[in-house]
């Protein structure tokens, strides 16, 4: 191999070298958005579970409440 030929490959592996690390950058930004994202929707779940708790009452007030059909 010529002193230029392999200029030319050491280029074009610096060349995939950079893109691949421009890549990774880019997919590392991603999940950190996603991270972000998923821990805000687990606390809006969460909250929406606290509400509907508070509105709906425990099994056994329910059943205390009601009489039985053959009354």
């Amino acid at each position: 191999m010529t002193t230029q030929e392999l200029e030319a490959r050491i280029e074009a592996l610096e060349s995939r070298y950079a893109h691949q690390e421009a890549a990774l950058e880019e997919l590392t930004r991603t999940l950190l958005v996603t991270e972000q994202t998923v821990r805000a929707h687990e606390k809006t779940i969460e909250r929406l579970e606290l509400q509907v708790r508070a509105l709906t009452p425990p099994d056994n007030a329910a059943s205390q409440d009601e009489r039985p059909p053959h009354y």
